[in-house]
């Protein structure tokens, strides 16, 4: 509607649902006064920062497709769902890791994000990373309950980032990266859960015995690229295994 004042929304307190999306907005202030705010998008408007006045009930909060560079300001304490997607945001150091306790959902596909440090978040389930620069795994030890983990569309050439406190994870995306040897693949051993993993796109998915070599290395693994490990797959790969540990005695 092109609104570029919500300041007549002050006087409307027991709000709980609110949806500003594809307006012309730059200024959130009036919102502060709405304190039952459960519900919160306004993705599609001209927003330079995510900062707001902390609200006590606000669980689900979209700024997708704003002009936000950074993610400084976000201290609701009960927020369990946040966006971001398709922003300018170079850093996630400015996170208020004290205050966003109750995070599960982060999404930050579309971003200019370099790195992965600053997303110390200790209940977050689902990370969404996907179409960023990112070519350095930092900071990812505070994930203990992480189960979802995207990072598709990347500039990552060596998995050294991740680590056995990241016990919850399952999922792993990392497709169109640049990771072009098996040998960084084995960096993923630390992760005890790791059940479905995406390589596609990446140099190493053209090496040959590609998938029988990740399951070697990922015994654990269920399904490598969409794709289910057969039983045959199975056996195969404990041979191989089993052959090289006894040649290395």
């Amino acid at each position: 509607r092109d609104l570029t004042d919500i300041s007549l929304l002050k006087s409307f307190i027991h709000l709980r649902y609110v949806d500003l999306s594809e307006n012309k907005l730059q200024d959130l202030s009036p919102l502060s006064s709405l304190t039952h705010l459960l519900w919160l998008k306004v993705d599609g408007n001209l927003l330079t920062s995510a900062g707001m006045h902390e609200l006590p009930y606000l669980q689900i909060i979209s700024f997708a497709h704003n002009r936000i560079k950074d993610m400084e300001g976000i201290t609701h304490p009960r927020l369990a769902n946040l966006s971001l997607k398709g922003n300018k945001i170079e850093t996630a150091l400015g996170l208020s890791h004290g205050q966003l306790f109750s995070l599960q959902m982060l999404e930050l596909r579309g971003n200019k994000l370099g790195s992965t440090a600053g997303l110390n978040l200790p209940m977050l389930k689902s990370l969404y990373l996907a179409q960023n620069a990112i070519w350095s795994l930092e900071g990812l030890e505070g994930l203990g309950q992480l189960a979802t983990l995207h990072l598709r569309d990347n500039q990552i050439e060596t998995l050294d980032g991740f680590c056995s406190s990241m016990k919850c994870l399952q999922y792993l995306n990392l497709r169109n990266n640049g990771i072009s040897s098996l040998q960084e693949v084995a960096k993923l051993q630390v992760l005890p859960m790791l059940q479905a993993l995406v390589l596609l796109d990446n140099p190493c998915s053209d090496e040959p015995n590609y998938r029988l070599e990740v399951l070697v290395l990922l015994p654990h693994l269920q399904r490598l690229d969409k794709e289910f490990f057969e039983q045959d797959e199975r056996a195969e790969a404990n041979k191989i295994r089993q052959k090289r540990q006894e040649e290395e005695k």
